[in-house]
């Protein structure tokens, strides 16, 4: 129960009382702790419970951050990353319009995006004030990053991110009324990475029954190639010249860990491929490809699915150091490469040719790769669970030079968080204010009864389309791109791991072409976001 006092409001948490604070007319608390510090004898291992504390606990300021390495100079220019230090980084913030029990107000639970490298709650975009303003219990969570909760290793489980995101759900679950919402109408919603783990989670056994709806932006669930996850860390334990087990990797300075980790990475990315980190199959939390298990409807029965991209996904990844003219430059061989990376036939970037008369190579390398990893896999998605699926487009153009309707512009709009500086370094400044007001409140009336406004998808693929001319519905604005895949997989199936070892990091055989990234390869390069 919540109690108000000179300092602000208190709720009684599953593990002791914390005092949030009033700010703007809702009631925040901020740095939760859901799980202990994964440091010492918790590292690589699953999420355990916080010791519980006596008093009351203030909750006044954002939790430490995961560790993570920082942005390229090329990236830092668009997108924003706090570092909050300390250990305990496995906590949650909480936005509530009313701190108590009895509200029973819908619940959306943020997972931040950064291809599980970087992010954290503490981005100022993903500030939830603007949700409790409109009636949702906004929750937003850190875990773990990178090879502390995505390397494989023989001597430890796989997936301790994803772990840790299935533990702050269960939180949510058994603690939000507390804070006046309703643990049956819990949404999970995530960004990129985000929203690949949100597919996860969904489709996970032990996380069935804890959320009510979804949204994925800009990321379709899978599963990695476990070699390719392999590959990382060996890799990185090449550099540190340890072995590649948990073991040796805990022994390591924090700092090298992290420098290491970004110099493997350093040239790769969704455009280019290469050894990266991602939620792979372990027979437990993740048995099975969670795409083809929602696919086939074996989990997540009944589940209301937010689906969405944004029209010019892949400048984000082209345009900050220079890769983009890097890429047209390269021409066919570039266009060579994405069709490795995607499985695709001559005839594939061909069509994009007829149907994208004078664009350039580096245009349809991007949107090919776009439609390979979201819109096609989002498509299908939306196929297999007629009725109660809901896809849109984000098509405004960020006002700064070059990046177009990219990746992650379309979060301040969500957010309705335009007035912060860290939303204008990616929209530029003087976003229009009618486009945010439509956008969150499709994402709230979604997150309070399912219907974001438009009509759910049909054999006539209604896309809801924000921000070219005003929202409104196109129906099928992707088809005949997507058609030209007709012969390709819609999805490359990830190597199962092996039911009688479900979690370790044996190396599998890859899937995974040769990336192009040895064709691009010179100090500077992209990095992955």
């Amino acid at each position: 129960m919540a109690a108000a006092d000179r300092t602000g409001p208190v709720v009684h948490t599953p593990y002791g009382a914390v005092r949030g604070s009033y700010e703007r007319g809702v009631a925040v608390f901020r740095g939760i702790p859901y799980a202990a510090p994964p440091f010492g004898p918790h590292r690589f291992l699953p999420p355990v419970p916080p010791e519980p504390w006596h008093g009351v606990r203030d909750a006044l300021t954002f939790g430490p951050t995961a560790p993570k390495p920082p942005y390229s100079d090329a990236f830092a220019q668009y997108l924003s990353d706090p570092v909050v230090p300390g250990d305990d980084c496995l906590n949650l913030n909480v936005w509530t319009p009313e701190p108590g029990p009895g509200a029973r107000l819908p619940v959306l639970v943020w997972i931040h995006g950064g291809a599980l490298t970087r992010g954290s709650s503490s981005v100022p975009v993903y500030d939830g004030q603007t949700f409790a303003r409109d009636g949702v219990v906004y929750v937003s969570i850190n875990y773990r990053l990178g090879v502390e909760g995505y390397g494989l290793f023989p001597d430890a489980p796989a997936n301790p991110g994803l772990r840790d995101q299935l533990a702050a759900l269960r939180w949510v679950h058994q603690a939000i009324e507390a804070f006046g919402g309703d643990p049956d109408r819990i949404t999970l919603a995530g960004q990129s990475a985000g929203a690949i783990s949100v597919g996860a989670l969904i489709a996970a056994p032990q996380a069935q029954g804890l959320f009510r709806r979804a949204v994925l932006q800009s990321g379709a669930p899978e599963a990695a190639d476990r070699d390719k996850v392999r590959r990382m860390v060996r890799r990185m334990a090449a550099r540190l010249k340890v072995s590649a087990t948990a073991e040796a990797f805990a022994a390591v300075d924090r700092e090298a860990l992290l420098r290491a980790q970004a110099e493997v990475g350093r040239l790769s990315g969704p455009v280019l491929g290469g050894p990266s980190f991602g939620i792979v199959i372990d027979g437990d939390l993740v048995p099975r490809d969670p795409f083809q298990v929602l696919v086939e409807g074996r989990a997540a029965a009944g589940t209301e699915l937010l689906m969405g991209w944004t029209r010019e996904e892949h400048r984000l990844w082209l345009v900050p150091g220079g890769l983009l003219e890097r890429v047209d430059r390269l021409g066919a061989v570039a266009l060579a490469g994405a069709m490795a990376r995607c499985h695709a036939g001559h005839e594939v970037p061909r069509g994009y040719r007829i149907l994208r008369p004078g664009a350039g190579t580096a245009e349809i390398v991007g949107q090919m790769v776009t439609d390979h990893l979201l819109r096609r896999p989002l498509h299908r998605l939306a196929d297999a669970r007629p009725g109660t699926s809901y896809v849109y487009e984000f098509a405004w153009p960020s006002l700064r030079p070059g990046l177009g309707a990219c990746h992650a512009l379309e979060l301040g709009f969500v957010f309705d968080s335009g007035d912060v500086p860290e939303s204008a370094k990616l929209a530029g400044a003087g976003s229009p204010r009618e486009l945010a007001d439509a956008m969150h409140t499709a994402w709230v009336r979604f997150a309070t009864d399912g219907n974001p406004g438009w009509e759910p998808w049909d054999p006539a693929h209604p896309v809801q389309i924000f921000g070219d001319g005003g929202p409104h519905v196109a129906y099928g604005p992707r088809d005949a791109e997507l058609a030209l895949w007709a012969a390709t997989p819609a999805v490359t199936p990830a190597e199962p791991a092996p039911a009688s070892v479900p979690t370790d990091g044996s190396p599998t055989r890859g899937t995974e072409p040769r990336p192009v990234v040895r064709l691009l390869r010179r100090p500077g390069g992209a990095r992955r976001h």
